[in-house]
């Protein structure tokens, strides 16, 4: 079995029924998601690529901000998009966001959406679930225009705050297969380097969050 494979099988059982309520619960602490869809600002008929869509929270969300964008969505868990699917119908957006099943570290895995390169590529809590994070990362830069952006948020190493709060976080998102980049900022340092892209990188919330934008050139 490819590892993909057993990627998706393993993100549909462990969202099988939470994503019934995924949305509800996760905005006490996926901190900085409405952050990064403020700084997305694409250009006017541009395309935004989110790579790990989940429910479809962030696409709906953004295509409201930008409705001259247009927007895409890719997961691997089938369950997971039947969920965005639903929601996005129900915002009254399917014909501003399209939605494909693939792996995030696949650079083909969007060829189907017939879009060439994106304006606009971001990652929102996603590379602390996807196994092979890095080659997600190196995919996504390969789907970049020439001045494009990547945007990045995701649990970081919680350095501002108690010692006892980050060992009770980190051993709670263990327990849904979630695993928090402690290289994040240095792999993130490696794609900007070969991909011509400039690095911006900060912490919010107190190291809560990582946030992270490369330009490319």
């Amino acid at each position: 079995m490819s590892e993909a494979v057993e990627t998706a099988r393993l993100m549909d059982a462990v969202y099988r029924h939470q994503r019934h309520v995924y949305d509800l619960t996760r905005k006490y602490y996926l901190l900085g998601r409405d952050h990064l869809i403020r700084e997305l600002l694409p250009p006017s008929g541009g395309d935004v690529l989110e790579l790990g869509c989940g429910t479809g929270r962030n696409l709906i969300a953004a295509a409201k901000i930008y409705p001259d964008a247009n927007f895409y969505g890719l997961d691997i868990s089938a369950q997971m998009l039947e969920t965005a699917e639903r929601n996005i119908a129900r915002a009254g957006l399917g014909n501003r966001i399209r939605l494909i099943e693939g792996d995030a570290a696949n650079p083909a895995a969007t060829d189907a959406l017939g879009v060439a390169s994106f304006d606009r590529v971001f990652y929102s809590y996603t590379l602390s679930m996807i196994p092979v994070w890095r080659e997600a990362l190196s995919a996504g830069a390969s789907r970049l225009n020439t001045g494009g952006r990547i945007l990045v948020v995701d649990f970081g190493q919680q350095s501002g705050l108690p010692a006892w709060f980050g060992k009770i976080l980190f051993r709670w998102l263990k327990s849904f297969h979630v695993t928090p980049r402690a290289d994040l900022r240095e792999e993130l340092e490696l794609v900007a380097a070969k991909s011509a892209c400039r690095l911006e990188f900060r912490s919010l919330y107190r190291g809560y969050s990582d946030y992270a934008e490369l330009l490319k050139r």
